[in-house]
């Protein structure tokens, strides 16, 4: 079938206010696109994930609602609606300026699966779209990921470095997997052989997409996703490899307190960092008593392996 779309010109603050008045007008759903919503890429403030400056600069400068009507008839009233809003809430609520199309109904779960193939990450490791089949190789250890919702399929460098280095590096022991996203890291290193993996996340969002790829391949009894931030409240965990693929900011600030979670000749794997950026977050490894000993790097990317001790 085909539906109407419609979208509202507001401001932050009338984003949830507007949105709430379109569901109760009948809208089937509704989408908030808001650039206050999306982590400033030029300072560490906690999100962990790399966000591309141009997907800011592509944003409309005004916060949109959208929202989808199965017929016309839903939006009958709609411009009384909106215009009453302000006087209702005592707020400014930006322009509610309104506009419609039609718009043809896709299945866009299945629309986007065609871009998301396996493929081999390292020399063992094959990361595997659930609804996809693969031809096992001997010695394969296949990590089925949804990345429906995703926060690292492994196609990004820093993502498909981390999973080489943990391959090429990691021997035994407990693992720690920082901004863990997805927890495709932290499943990497469980296919790897790690018998206890920790994966913390301080997106309650990616904490929950986390357990959900970590119980899709079975591997609950190994894995525990916890939501944090950077290792605040890890208490007295150690381990002897840990991962973090994050942001160059954040590295720096995590080198320090991540030593008193690492054993002795514990390895420490970090990636995310501009090629730009590198000197800067060795010098802070470097001062805080990690030895570098291992570098890949894909494109503007890096990624870096270091012990303590």
């Amino acid at each position: 079938m085909d539906w109407i779309e419609v979208t509202i010109s507001t401001n932050t603050m009338g984003a949830d206010i507007v949105s709430e008045a379109l569901l109760r007008q009948g809208a089937v759903g509704t989408q908030i696109i808001d650039r206050a919503d999306v982590p400033d890429p030029s300072k560490p403030n906690g999100y962990w994930e790399l966000i591309d400056p141009r997907m800011i600069e592509e944003m409309p400068e005004d916060v949109q609602v959208k929202a989808w009507f199965e017929n016309v008839e839903a939006l009958r009233g709609l411009q009384n609606i909106l215009s009453a809003l302000p006087a209702m809430t005592g707020m400014d609520l930006g322009s509610l300026k309104i506009s419609s199309q039609g718009v043809q109904e896709q299945d866009w779960s299945e629309c986007w699966k065609q871009y998301y193939k396996p493929f081999r990450a390292g020399k063992r490791l094959v990361i595997k779209p659930s609804w996809e089949s693969w031809e096992e190789q001997p010695g394969d250890l296949i990590i089925e990921l949804d990345p429906g919702m995703a926060f690292g399929t492994g196609t990004h460098e820093t993502t498909a470095m981390c999973v080489e280095m943990i391959e090429k590096h990691y021997q035994s022991g407990r693992v720690l997997d920082v901004g863990t996203g997805s927890g495709i890291l932290a499943i990497a290193a469980a296919r790897l052989g790690a018998k206890q993996v920790l994966g913390v996340d301080i997106d309650p969002m990616a904490v929950r997409v986390a357990r959900e790829n970590v119980e899709k391949n079975g591997l609950s009894h190994v894995i525990d996703i916890r939501e944090g931030d950077l290792v605040a409240g890890l208490g007295d965990v150690k381990c002897a490899f840990a991962v973090a693929n994050i942001l160059a900011d954040v590295i720096a600030l995590l080198a320090a307190p991540l030593k008193n979670h690492l054993a002795e000749n514990a390895i420490f794997v970090c990636s995310g960092i501009l090629k730009e950026r590198e000197d800067d977050v060795r010098g802070v490894l470097e001062a805080n008593g990690y030895r570098l000993f291992d570098r890949l790097q894909k494109g503007d990317w890096v990624a870096l392996a270091a012990r303590v001790g």
